[in-house]
């Protein structure tokens, strides 16, 4: 009777603990309940993941490359126009051109849809295309107008007309340094007014640097005390330049850049050809796309530069010469801007009617080429 109510008593904690389980059994169940459904779940995918990777990729093939990565840059030589009033004289650079929209090629068509990084090379800019890029009013309304500026003592000198209550003609000089961060540093260590020292006049009419820029403000540019700031990516019209500046000098009415540990050997420099080239990523330039990009420009002359104006690349590329080369790269001989034929005797395609007509002759030009291959 005793072992019966024994059993009994056994049996009706076991029911007890499945019916009611302590709260530690139950969160350890459910721990475990969790865990298969992950597990489970894992599996199936790798699994899918295996099939999917086996059907769509042979054994031994990579995946492929990014479309939008960066193009290796090259150039020698090159006057590179931006816009009318802004053109920068390339001695030699090394670096990318990156896209400036997210999931776009650059386009040479739209000078503002890349950036040109520049590891290490040596640019300059003339003073002179400095002061006419203010006077355009491009980079907006400026306060200064009439703006010259020169090289005295190797500081920059500026002089211009200050518009604050009534016209002020102004001098200003300072000093150029490079920052870490690739600006400019401008410091100003002189201001005057009707060439009488500001002292004498502050109290007057209270010139300061800040109002050497206008209240609505200047893209790229910054002020603090007597130092401006000067981001030329953002300043300077486009294509922008961006670059670790390693020093920045006077020389003559030149504004001489140099990026990273750049080499001025001019007796080396002078026995490069002037040339832009292109290798690898995407690039947009007219209607044709060129991906895993192989592009070199060349000059046509023996300019001591090759002048290049982005607005009007289309023509120095249909008066030059093309070729492909044996691994699908382009080469073209390229026309300086200035030697371009006049716009009346453009090149034109052939028509639906030339076409039509076997005994009509080809283009001038084409002519002349088929003749020099029959006749090497």
């Amino acid at each position: 009777m005793r072992e019966k109510q024994k059993e009994n008593s056994f049996f009706r904690i076991y029911l007890r603990m499945i019916l009611r389980p302590p709260p530690r059994a139950v969160a350890w169940s459910l721990l475990a309940f969790v865990a298969f459904v992950v597990v489970f779940w894992l599996g199936r995918q790798s699994r899918a993941y295996i099939l999917h990777a086996d059907s769509a990729a042979p054994a031994g093939t990579l995946p492929a490359m990014d479309a939008h990565e960066p193009t290796r840059l090259y150039a020698h030589n090159l006057i590179l126009r931006k816009g009318p009033h802004f053109r920068v004289y390339v001695r030699w650079i090394r670096g990318q051109l990156r896209s400036t929209r997210t999931g776009q090629n650059p386009s040479f068509d739209l000078p503002e849809s890349f950036l040109l990084e520049i590891e290490k090379g040596f640019i300059h800019v003339k003073l002179a295309d400095i002061a006419d890029y203010i006077n355009s009013g491009e980079s907006g309304k400026p306060p200064l107008t009439g703006v010259s500026i020169e090289n005295k003592d190797g500081q920059i000198q500026l002089h211009g007309t200050l518009h604050k209550l009534m016209p002020l003609p102004v001098q200003l000089q300072g000093a150029l340094s490079p920052l870490p961060d690739g600006r400019l540093k401008f410091h100003l260590n002189k201001i005057s007014v009707l060439k009488i020292p500001m002292k004498g006049l502050l109290s007057v009419f209270h010139v300061n640097a800040e109002d050497l820029v206008p209240k609505s403000g200047v893209a790229g540019v910054l002020v603090s005390d007597n130092d401006l700031y000067l981001d030329t990516q953002r300043f300077l019209p486009p294509p922008h330049i961006h670059g670790q500046i390693s020093s920045v000098t006077l020389s003559n009415d030149d504004l001489k850049v140099v990026y990273g540990n750049a080499n001025m050997d001019e007796e080396k420099l002078a026995q490069w050809h002037n040339f832009l080239r292109l290798v690898g990523g995407s690039l947009d330039f007219g209607k044709l796309t060129m991906r895993q990009a192989d592009l070199t420009m060349i000059d046509a002359s023996d300019d001591p530069w090759f002048d290049l104006d982005l607005t009007n690349y289309q023509a120095q590329l249909v008066y030059g010469t093309t070729r492909m080369t044996e691994k699908a790269g382009i080469e073209v001989y390229m026309p300086d801007l200035k030697n371009l034929p006049p716009e009346k005797s453009s090149a034109k395609g052939v028509t639906v009617e030339w076409l039509r007509n076997r005994t009509t002759s080809p283009p001038l030009d084409v002519a002349e080429k088929v003749a020099t291959t029959k006749n090497p």
